[in-house]
């Protein structure tokens, strides 16, 4: 280990993994800035699993909440999450009970149910108690909870020198406040309220004496109310409305979707899983924007890079996402240098926090802009938006917008005037790398030293040239012709300077970045993929990046790896130096299929499929170990990866896109197919409600020997299909 690795190892940004995610199997629901993290008995046990709680604006306001039938654990009979990620349901059931010489009740006798949802910054939860038993039975529950209202970050593993004040608990007849004063000033408290009127009561504890005579059945509800400041609260809704008036929102498509179906009903779970994570994950955010909070527990909150991906992975069946994504980015656009904040005139956003530390400024966090690639993905997804929605309007709006991100990129992002975008951290708390892969040590050099900032990574540059192609294709939708003509130049020169100083023939591929001496980090990782995203390649140098990402260094079987096998660092269970990320799997298979190579994108399509078989409830989380894949065995997790992820949820809507070839050009009302191709594992893949316009299409993309057809099954409006294969 070098001398740097010890300084970082623990540093502000890194994830500590006291206890693994992914060994728990956690029941999760998510209700815009509220999020709770359970066990599989409903419970709250952060004491064992730190990550679990229930959290609001990034902090965590119930940090135990653990129930007890005569001081014992109930046993589990089963766990749930509705399809919609909308309600938890949990069966339980009593352990062999001697309460004294005389009374025990067997196991089995006594049948708890527990039902929960979130809605507006309340945790409701339903107890349905009955007596199976021939016998009446008497016996006691408990409910013990306390709020530690840690800041997210201190959750992820940071220490603080000081914290706000907690103070004394305060017990009613039927509720619990549990107060707390941060060293933000804002006051905040956990209410605990019950419908039934425990028979004890004391601070952090609720008992309840319970008498059920033969086949008797009772119920009540517990709700826990996040509240900031002192600001009075309205009444609490009853488990019932609230659960109405939250169920009908959760029924309601947020935005156009289309729907999906296949000839394979696994792929058909997993697809419907992407739907509902992505629409738990998306918030209301300045008034009323929607936006994909990044992932849970981590970062659930907007991110820039995030969103962005997330609204381009998304945009062909689902275009009001990346509305909302430009819209909340271009309002949060940096206007000044701040320092603090790694802020600069015309930068997108990195991430938007909540929380104490925060407040504070222990972090940057409020508004932090440390990212050298949100900027140039923000002008390449309003270019892709105008191209599939024809919405001129909106993007006319966005442009001075866009502009000023292109200034940006031309002042700002290259203070050397070499003509390449690069980054170096200016806050004393903020991320030394500013690429998707953002850890410590995720850029490097051959002999495994950490590259010196300024650094100009080979993806940023890339990302720069699609940029700016797609500034001038607005550009010229707009009737600026002469910018656009200048930012066609811009792309080209850049495109000829790159391929002349990132290109390595002896890897062969793209080096990872350039250090500030201008020296090549020759490391092969995933990040030439990019480079076939964003098309600043040749179609033979496309072809050599091809063949490197699917050999056995790099392809797993389960996907590519962030970094091939062999390289210094590699290690299939790091964060950004080995392991497998879905998103980053979407993106360069949309780069392979750009060029052409279809079966290499199956085989990434399928192997993410075989991948979600394998996870709880069949969804890919952020990423997963970079293992090699073994006959008849499963993939390997990774200990703290967030699951869901918005990213990684809708890489499958991507990857999909990618085979398909599917192009949506709204001004000639047109669906172009680009060979396109299925894997084995589908016969079959049935879209419906792909909104165009005003009108709609369904079709159907069937599977031959050697062929693909395209299907239309019906049709409203003007709308053409063309194919090239």
């Amino acid at each position: 280990m070098m001398a740097e690795d010890i300084i970082n190892v623990s540093g502000e940004h890194y994830v500590l993994a006291t206890t693994a995610l992914a060994a728990e199997q956690n029941r999760i629901v998510k209700h815009e800035g509220t999020f709770a993290v359970f066990d599989t008995h409903g419970d709250i046990r952060s004491r064992i699993f730190n990550t679990q709680g229930l959290f609001h604006k990034g902090t965590r306001y119930l940090s135990e909440y653990r129930l007890s039938i005569e001081g014992r654990r109930p046993l589990l009979l089963s766990s749930d999450i509705t399809r919609d990620n909308h309600l938890i349901t949990i069966d339980l059931t009593n352990p062999d009970l001697i309460l004294d010489v005389k009374r025990q009740i067997r196991r089995g006798s006594i049948h708890i149910f527990r039902s929960k949802f979130l809605w507006q910054g309340r945790c409701y939860e339903k107890y349905r108690i009955r007596n199976y038993d021939l016998n009446p039975l008497s016996f006691t529950i408990a409910i013990t909870m306390g709020s530690d209202f840690a800041d997210i970050f201190e959750v992820r593993g940071m220490t603080r020198a000081k914290k706000g004040e907690h103070g004394e608990i305060l017990v009613g007849e039927t509720l619990m406040d549990i107060p707390y004063t941060g060293l933000d000033k804002i006051f905040r408290r956990t209410r605990i309220e019950f419908s039934r009127r425990p028979d004890a009561v004391e601070p952090g504890r609720a008992e309840f004496s319970i008498q059920l005579g033969e086949y008797e059945e009772i119920e009540f509800e517990v709700v826990v109310s996040c509240l900031e400041r002192e600001a009075a609260q309205g009444q609490t809704d009853s488990y019932i409305h609230a659960y109405r008036e939250s169920a009908r929102l959760f029924r309601e498509a947020r935005g156009r979707e289309s729907t999906i179906r296949t000839s394979n009903e696994e792929f058909n779970n997993l697809v419907e899983r992407a739907v509902s994570d992505l629409r738990m994950l998306l918030s209301e955010v300045d008034g009323g924007i929607l936006y994909p909070d990044a992932g849970i527990p981590w970062f659930c909150t907007p991110f820039g890079r995030d969103g962005l991906i997330t609204a381009w992975e998304t945009l062909w069946f689902n275009p009001d996402i990346s509305r909302g994504v430009l819209e909340y980015l271009a309002s949060n656009q940096a206007r000044e240098v701040a320092a603090e904040q790694d802020a600069e005139p015309g930068k997108i956003l990195h991430e938007e926090r909540m929380g104490e530390m925060t407040n504070t400024g222990e972090l940057p966090f409020s508004k932090y802009y440390g990212s050298a690639d949100a900027t140039p993905l923000f002008v390449i997804l309003a270019g892709d938006y105008l191209l599939r929605t024809g919405d001129t309007e909106f993007i006319e709006m966005l442009w001075p917008r866009i502009r000023e991100a292109l200034v940006w990129i031309d002042t700002y992002a290259d203070p050397d005037g070499d003509g390449f975008v690069e980054y170096a951290c200016m806050s004393a708390h903020g991320l030394q790398n500013q690429v998707w892969k953002d850890s410590f040590d995720s850029v490097f050099h051959e002999d495994g030293n950490l590259a010196e900032p300024p650094i100009a990574a080979c993806e940023v540059q890339a990302y720069v040239f699609a940029a700016r192609k797609q500034a001038a294709f607005i550009g010229k939708r707009l009737g600026l012709e002469k910018i656009a003509g200048d930012l066609l130049e811009q792309a080209e020169d850049l495109r000829k300077r790159f391929e002349l100083t990132f290109w390595d023939d002896e890897l062969p591929g793209y080096v990872l970045a350039l250090d500030r001496e201008k020296k090549p980090c020759r490391v092969r990782a995933s990040n030439m993929g990019h480079c076939l995203f964003a098309g600043i390649s040749s179609p033979d140098r496309a072809r050599i990046v091809t063949q490197a990402l699917m050999d056995d260094t790099f392809f797993s079987g389960w996907g590519v790896r962030t970094l091939a096998r062999g390289q210094p660092r590699y290690n299939p269970m790091s964060y950004h130096n080995g392991s497998i990320w879905p998103h980053d799997n979407a993106i360069i298979a949309d780069g392979m299929a750009r060029y052409g190579w279809k079966a290499e994108v199956g085989r990434i399509l399928e192997a993410m499929f075989h991948m979600s078989r394998f996870t709880e409830l069949g969804r890919l989380p952020e990423l997963f170990c970079g293992f090699q894949r073994r006959p008849d065995q499963g993939p390997t997790l990774y200990p703290v990866a967030c699951s869901p992820q918005a990213w990684a949820a809708a890489s499958i809507f991507s990857l999909l896109r990618s085979c398909l070839g599917l192009t949506i050009r709204a001004a000639s009302r047109e669906l172009h197919f680009s060979r396109p191709y299925l894997p084995e594992f589908l016969d079959s893949v049935h879209i419906s409600n792909l909104a165009l316009g005003d009108g709609t299409i369904d079709f159907s993309a069937i599977r031959h020997h050697n062929d693909v057809s395209i299907q239309v099954t019906e049709r409203k409006g003007d709308i053409s299909v063309s194919i090239n294969k």
